[in-house]
């Protein structure tokens, strides 16, 4: 990083989310430069071409130049103002790729922040919604942001690569923020979990929460992991399923692990029991690098 100025200077597409979401709570700008210049389609990408079409909705008077070529990015931040909003998110990435950073700046909003979110709620690449609600909604809640506006709701589910996902997230205001100190991360008490499927046999949630369970059961009692299976409207546009699972220690950490399947005509096929199988094994593996940690 090299500053020049006031204004930041970056170049590459590397962190490009963290560094506007810090620049819009420092209220510096920023110029991002060679974006991508060496590969075949250089410059910014549609999904983070969308991201930013999200900053500048959030925000009030953001001042966005971007070159003919997509390769270079200048942005000057706003007032950060929420209000009652809603974006089309880019399919190439899930939900969770915006929702990351919305968490990150909700508190700070003039308004409290009231925004629906349309595209893929699940896939393999970003944090799902529903670890993002398992996960980052309990943190947030440590720091003293919560209330009756405090939300995070899956409307419908959207798997890759169609999409027709929606959800709802409010988020209160807050000027202060509480501190928050976690050094032990205490023992594993409980595992929940959430099987979902979406435009499938409905039993393929129940295949998954039995693999799942033949493996967490040899080490835990305390284990409920729920099916979901919507339908119709609620469907999104592509066939698809996934787990994901959460376990909670009794000092109010909490450590996640989720699978979800291969888009619809890309990769093999994958069996719900191995899904189910593969995502308790994950999450073990994540249990065993907090043990480590101690």
């Amino acid at each position: 990083m090299a500053s020049q100025g006031h204004c930041l200077r970056y170049e590459g597409c590397n962190f490009f989310r963290q560094r506007l979401v810090l620049a819009t709570l420092s209220g510096r700008p920023v110029k991002i430069l060679k974006i991508r210049v060496k590969d075949e389609s250089p410059g910014i990408r549609d999904f983070e071409a969308s991201f930013i079409r999200l900053m500048d909705k959030i925000t009030n008077g953001s001042r966005i130049e971007i070159n003919e070529t997509g390769t270079s990015l200048y942005y000057q931040p706003g007032l950060l103002f929420g209000g009652t909003l809603d974006h089309d998110c880019s399919v190439q990435r899930s939900i969770g790729y915006y929702l990351e950073s919305l968490i990150c700046l909700a508190p700070f909003m003039k308004h409290p922040l009231r925004i629906t979110l349309r595209g893929v709620t699940n896939d393999q690449i970003d944090p799902s919604v529903d670890t993002l609600k398992a996960t980052a909604i309990p943190l947030l809640k440590k720091f003293g942001i919560d209330g009756e506006y405090f939300e995070l709701k899956i409307v419908k589910r959207g798997m890759p690569p169609g999409g027709g996902g929606e959800i709802f997230f409010s988020c209160p205001v807050r000027k202060v923020l509480r501190p928050v100190q976690m050094t032990d991360p205490g023992k594993i008490k409980r595992i929940r979990g959430v099987a979902y499927s979406v435009r499938v046999s409905p039993q393929i949630g129940n295949r998954i929460v039995e693999s799942a369970r033949s493996i967490l059961n040899n080490f835990l009692p305390d284990i409920y992991i729920y099916t979901d299976h919507l339908k119709g409207a609620n469907s999104g546009k592509s066939p698809g399923f996934g787990l994901s699972l959460v376990a909670e220690t009794t000092e109010g950490y909490v450590i996640s692990a989720e699978l979800a399947s291969n888009p619809q005509g890309q990769g093999a096929a994958i069996l719900p029991e191995d899904l189910g199988k593969n995502c308790a094994k994950l999450l073990l593996e994540e249990i065993y690098r907090l043990e480590k940690i101690k």
